[in-house]
């Protein structure tokens, strides 16, 4: 036998040797694990989720009478008194009826079951599928007649240009099957003409 055959049958053995006894000490110099402190909760997230009943991470899907196709999805929902229940991180998508999508998000919200109205709080986005991207401090919706209200300002850009109003106000009208999107309490648009093509 040859000197390399006889360095190829030691490594044979050496190395699985070599190999258990690195296991060997990866278990002999392993630290105890308290089981106690291993839960991945912070003392203060701990004490609120034992003040009151939570949900983490709920999923609602639905269908409002005119047709339109409604979700909601948010980082958790506390019960509160009554029928509402305060959200964090929340979103909401409408696909219309008309093939038209809406976006709504908000830091925080309340959500009434009883009356299927939901109440965005905190720099609320508003994005539709034909180009307007606007905030808010607060958005009222319904659920029952799809109905989305903003009792207060609104600001952003329109397809347009940019634009600032004292209202938004997303609902179908009586009778037609389209929903509109109407600005109200001094409506200030600043144009911004398109490039047209030759």
């Amino acid at each position: 036998m040859d000197r390399y055959s006889r360095l190829i049958a030691w490594l044979k053995v050496l190395l699985p040797l070599a190999a258990l006894g690195l296991l060997s000490t990866l278990f002999l110099l392993s630290r105890n694990i308290d089981p106690v402190a291993a839960i991945p909760f912070a003392e203060a997230e701990i004490k609120e989720r034992l003040l009151g009943e939570q949900i983490t991470e709920p999923f609602f899907s639905g269908t409002t009478r005119g047709g339109d196709q409604v979700t909601l999805s948010a980082r958790a929902v506390r019960l509160g008194e009554g029928h509402s229940n305060r959200t964090d991180d929340l979103s909401v998508e409408i696909g219309l009826a008309s093939g038209a999508n809406v976006s709504l998000s908000s830091e925080m919200g309340s959500f009434d079951v009883e009356e299927s109205e939901l109440t965005l709080q905190g720099n609320v986005l508003i994005a539709t599928s034909n180009g307007y991207n606007l905030t808010s401090e607060t958005l009222t919706t319904s659920f029952e007649e799809l109905s989305v209200v903003s009792p207060g300002p609104v600001s952003g850009q329109s397809p347009i240009g940019t634009l600032h109003a004292g209202q938004l106000r997303l609902q179908r009208q009586p009778g037609n099957e389209n929903v509109h999107l109407n600005f109200t309490n001094g409506v200030k648009l600043l144009y911004r003409p398109q490039n047209l093509e030759e």
